[in-house]
């Protein structure tokens, strides 16, 4: 297992894709952190290209990598060594890999010119949307044989996330605006992890006028010790259920 670990980590760290992404993470946090006088300001730039750029090459590089990587799986497979193994494997070296990129590019100047609470959670929430899409790229990817197709469905699945959600929440408080559904939306928050992820930071800048309605009206709740609490543990739901969703579909496809 350690093996097959190794030989990913290593076989992404070569590619130039993954590369680029870190090189343009890195100059993107630096240059906002340089051009603004206050670093709370930074932050909230950065949290914008987070939360669009980061889950968007996870998932697409990711879903690319497993359909390109099928013969190796094959190879794998037909060796004694069993197919979660596997699966698990090729997980934790994707995740790995791509965590890495997201350290060195953005974690590396938040921790220099951004060394509060705030940016921690900038850069733990950061790690884990990377590994929450590389799941989901997992379970795009064994879904479909076709490689179109499967990369059709990361990138819905994205868009829908990152924009589509946000408009089904604002149709639905305003078609029942005239009813106490603030729990009930706390509830449905959770249904995005990118969502979910520009709440809790923006809550903690004291941003909560800019979040629109999907923050606002959540502040008493994830302002709290238990709020953070849940909510990061939702997002680690939001990693291992789309990956053991994987792994079982894995282990009885016929490669």
């Amino acid at each position: 297992m350690n093996r097959i670990i190794k030989y990913v980590i290593l076989d992404i760290l070569k590619n130039r894709i993954v590369l680029a992404y870190t090189v343009l993470l890195s100059l993107f946090s630096w240059s906002a952190f340089s051009l603004e006088d206050n670093s709370a300001k930074g932050v909230l730039t950065l949290l914008n290209l987070m939360l669009l750029s980061v889950p968007l090459i996870s998932v697409l590089f990711s879903t690319i990598y497993i359909y390109n990587s099928s013969e190796f799986l094959e190879l794998l497979v037909s060796q004694p060594i069993k197919r979660t193994r596997i699966w698990t494997s090729l997980f934790f070296g994707l995740s790995s890999s791509l965590v890495l990129a997201f350290l060195i590019g953005m974690g590396i100047p938040i921790a220099l010119f951004a060394p509060t609470k705030v940016g921690l959670m900038m850069i733990g929430t950061g790690t884990l949307i990377t590994i929450v899409f590389v799941a989901i790229a997992f379970l795009s990817s064994i879904l479909s044989r076709d490689k179109a197709r499967g990369i059709g469905i990361s990138i819905l699945l994205w868009l829908f996330f990152a924009l589509l959600f946000d408009g089904l929440v604002l149709f639905l408080l305003f078609q029942f605006s005239d009813y106490p559904i603030e729990k009930a939306m706390i509830g449905i928050t959770f249904f995005s992890p990118i969502d979910l992820s520009r709440i809790l930071i923006m809550l903690h800048l004291d941003e909560s006028a800019m979040m629109g309605y999907t923050g606002a009206i959540f502040k008493e709740f994830f302002g709290t010790f238990y709020g953070l609490f849940f909510s990061f543990f939702m997002l680690i739901l939001w990693a291992v259920i789309p990956f053991i969703f994987s792994r079982k579909l894995f282990n009885s496809k016929d490669l």
